[in-house]
């Protein structure tokens, strides 16, 4: 093992290393929180529970396939985390930044719905919105915070592994968390800290190496619709056994249900790889979108109370599941679209023209109290 060894980004082309967002995998970022999105208006919405009671019918597995793919899309948004913060360096900033942004949503929101007679008002229930860690079981935004105070020393560790040491380890990790619990009988307790580390840990060895030579960027995205295809028909299948009386157990999603399976894993890794070799022009719009998309699950998922008032009352999911396919999908479709744009929009008014008074406040009060605790002697 060659220790210090740092080896050279996937992406360098002749010594040079590109800087700056990749527009490619920020289109990437924007369909993976399009299909998050499409995920809450069925599941949120209790929406998936009318379908369960209905029967087979085209809206009914319309409205499945809809809401299928949240737990693949959070495994690529940890895939694109892990592609470029292995080589990055986690900041006092970029901590300061992350926890302002998630306390700001909480506590704005939370006191908007304690005015419009949404929530009741608790001084500790303000307190715990600003709170960033609340739950590290399931809870996405949590786990990810705790798991981005560990991207330091996974840095160091992913740095001190040669080739095959990393893509061992690799390996080693997908079958303890994806191939081993396939297995009937085999009982593993999931969580998503540990799960977003083994993906930091495949992600960076496909930054430092890459994946392999011998599939082409198109066969990748063959694989990709390939695998789609597969999972929709695994989803159509156990839901069409459980309303044939084949089967008690209504789990139409069993194969991608969480981000450990296997379907849901294999999706994120042959789609990052398609849209990480995809060749499009720098887009500033691409680019702002992209990065506004954590801005967008921290507002449309903020708390129960916003997915009860977003999802049942404002969107409705439920009443406009109808008998018709074209109008069931066509609002669920229009509905994700509006969802987005406005908390981009609205994420992006935030860092434009919040963020930086937020930091600037911070910085300076951090300094004054440095100062007191720590004078200068003369």
């Amino acid at each position: 093992m060659n220790k210090g060894y740092i080896p050279p980004p996937y992406e360098c082309r002749n010594g040079i290393q590109k800087k700056g967002r990749s527009s490619n995998l920020e289109l990437y970022r924007i369909i993976v929180m399009l299909l998050i999105v499409a995920h809450h208006y069925v599941v949120n919405s209790g929406l998936i529970e009318i379908v369960k009671q209905t029967d087979f019918s085209p809206e009914s597995c319309v409205m499945l396939l809809f809401g299928a793919w949240g737990k693949t899309g959070i495994n690529c948004f940890v895939f694109i985390t892990g592609y470029f913060m292995c080589r990055s360096v986690i900041t006092g900033q970029k901590l300061l930044k992350l926890y302002l942004q998630i306390a700001l949503y909480g506590l704005v929101i939370y006191l908007i719905f304690c005015i419009t007679g949404h929530d009741s008002f608790s001084p500790l229930k303000m307190l715990w919105t600003v709170w960033p860690v609340k739950s590290i079981a399931d809870g996405f935004v949590s786990c990810f915070i705790v798991f981005y105070l560990f991207i330091p020393f996974l840095n160091i560790l992913v740095r001190h592994l040669d080739r095959k040491e990393h893509g061992y380890m690799a390996l080693l990790l997908i079958f303890t968390f994806t191939l081993f619990p396939s297995i009937p009988g085999m009982r593993m307790t999931f969580n998503y800290v540990t799960w977003f580390m083994a993906i930091y840990i495949l992600a960076s060895y496909i930054r430092f190496y890459g994946l392999t030579s011998r599939i082409s960027h198109a066969s990748w995205g063959w694989l990709t619709l390939g695998l789609v295809i597969l999972s929709s028909a695994t989803v159509l299948g156990l839901d069409y056994i459980y309303k044939a009386g084949i089967t008690s157990y209504h789990r139409p999603y069993f194969f991608i249900s969480d981000s450990n399976k296997i379907f849901s894993l294999g999706i994120a890794i042959t789609s990052f790889m398609y849209f990480k070799d995809m060749r499009i022009p720098q887009s500033r719009l691409i680019n702002a979108v992209g990065g506004a998309t954590f801005g967008v699950l921290l507002i449309h998922a903020n708390s129960d109370t916003m997915r009860q008032w977003l999802w049942r009352e404002t969107v409705d999911s439920i009443g406009h599941f109808v008998p018709s396919v074209i109008l069931t999908l066509s609002y669920a479709m229009v509905s994700v679209l509006v969802i987005f744009v406005v908390c981009a929009g609205i994420d992006w008014f935030r860092g434009k023209y919040i963020e930086p008074h937020l930091i600037k406040f911070f910085r300076n009060h951090g300094e004054r109290i440095r100062g007191r605790i720590f004078p200068e002697k003369s």
